[in-house]
């Protein structure tokens, strides 16, 4: 019988354990008392969500609502997107609450999926996870830099001209 004690035996694993293959953006882990908790953040132009994974029952919350009973559908099935992606076995080990601000409705959408598609490749270390999130949408874990440009003095919109009539 070999005398390993708990603390070497969660080194051995710490170490046995695969390391993704590139770094999350916006990622932030935790742990409190015997648990990980691991904060995301996904961006989609002016709407920003802060997704909160830790271990439970596969409750998933936005803005304190069940993201099953989320009243604008196309927005609902974008968001749950990485949720169906991982799969039932993984979701139910897991409970997210997203808090989203500002934006439009899609937007904040999106900002709601790549923090969760974030935060679930963070919380499990999974490299399998972030490939499969990679092939389906890479927008899903690097985001999208597309911002509105500015308006510009003198003109009504961002790159409206006069007209110049010839005859």
């Amino acid at each position: 019988m070999s005398s390993t004690t708990s603390s070497e035996v969660a080194q051995e694993e710490v170490l046995k354990r695969e390391t993704l293959p590139r770094r999350i953006p916006s990622i932030e882990v935790k742990v409190e008392k015997e648990y990980k908790v691991v904060i995301a953040v996904g961006k989609k132009k002016t709407a920003i969500a802060r997704a909160v994974i830790r271990p439970g029952i596969g409750r998933v919350r936005v803005n304190g609502v069940p993201i099953e009973i989320w009243p604008i559908e196309m927005a609902r099935l974008k968001m749950m997107e990485p949720l169906l992606l991982a799969g039932r076995n993984v979701m139910s080990k897991v409970d997210i609450d997203v808090n989203v601000r500002g934006g439009g409705v899609m937007g904040q959408a999106s900002a709601v999926r790549m923090a969760i598609a974030r935060g679930l490749v963070a919380f499990f270390e999974s490299p399998e996870l972030l490939d499969l999130f990679m092939k389906y949408d890479p927008s899903m874990i690097k985001g999208d830099p597309r911002r509105t440009e500015p308006k510009k003095p003198g003109i009504k919109h961002a790159r409206s001209k006069r007209q110049k009539a010839y005859r």
